[in-house]
């Protein structure tokens, strides 16, 4: 298990040297085809062994090799942090997958669709959790969430519903929808000031993954989590009341919380749920 999470973790360090790639280039429509990144300073092209990830950085000291020009510190963050979620999904498949064999059912969400797929909750979880690295650095540095990642997103969880869950998908889509026009309700009182169109989309690609518990649940932590950090940043200085914050940050911070503890959770924050 250490072995294969060790795997896991250069598995997520390499997607998230992508990343660094993709968030950078994509809000200024810039093709990741357009050839090697070079330093903002000198423009020298970064040479294949000063690109490895998290492992060039530390070598490098943090710094250009050919003008002392310092590195952003959000390559070395994204990939790490790209690298410990993954091995973290991992963490949770193992367990959830131990817990299913021995017949007992912990009913927290990861392990409700790890009964559903099997192994491919790792793939589809993978590929969700690279989607929502990727809208967290955008919306933070952009404050955009870009329609193709969210559209990617909902038709990903629509197909693993269709595939594997068929039975209840009205009942999850009503759900979605609904936390979506509450979003959207947000969106038209505050006039875009206090949430963006791109966080009602965000809210209607990922709720498909949750019950309505849980959905409750990981909204109202979005809106806790949100409110102290603004708090935060309001005695730093570094925002102001009125001053509209990036959102789709915290929606995707409190997903994973609800994706690994949410049922737990809503039995505190919904304790008369069924």
């Amino acid at each position: 298990m250490v072995i294969q999470s060790i795997f896991i973790f250069i598995f997520g360090l390499i997607i998230g040297s992508f990343l660094t790639l993709y968030t950078y280039r994509s809000p200024r429509t810039i093709s990741v085809k357009k050839g090697r990144s070079k330093c903002d300073r000198c423009g020298k092209k970064i040479s294949w062994f000063d690109n490895i990830p998290l492992i060039s950085y530390l070598l490098l000291k943090g710094k250009c090799r050919y003008c002392g020009n310092k590195i952003s510190l959000r390559y070395p963050l994204i990939e790490f942090s790209t690298g410990i979620l993954f091995a973290g999904i991992y963490y949770f498949y193992i367990n959830c997958a131990t817990i299913l064999q021995g017949g007992t059912f912990e009913g927290n969400p990861f392990c409700a669709w790890t009964d559903l797929l099997g192994l491919w909750i790792l793939p589809y979880l993978l590929l969700v959790s690279t989607v929502l690295v990727a809208i967290f650095v955008i919306d933070l540095e952009h404050q955009i969430i870009p329609d193709n990642l969210v559209f990617l997103l909902f038709v990903v969880n629509i197909m693993a519903l269709i595939l594997f869950r068929v039975d209840n998908l009205y009942e999850i889509l009503f759900v979605s929808f609904a936390a979506s026009l509450f979003f959207l309700m947000l969106h038209l009182v505050t006039k875009g000031r206090g949430m963006g169109l791109g966080d009602v989309k965000l809210v209607l690609a990922l709720s498909p993954i949750f019950t309505w518990q849980v959905t409750i649940t990981w909204i109202f932590l979005s809106f806790v989590i949100g409110a102290i950090l603004g708090l935060i940043l309001i005695s730093l200085k570094r925002a102001s009341f009125g001053k509209h914050i990036a959102f789709g940050p915290f929606l995707i911070f409190s997903f994973f919380i609800a994706l690994f503890w949410g049922e737990s959770l809503s039995r505190y924050i919904i304790p008369y749920m069924p």
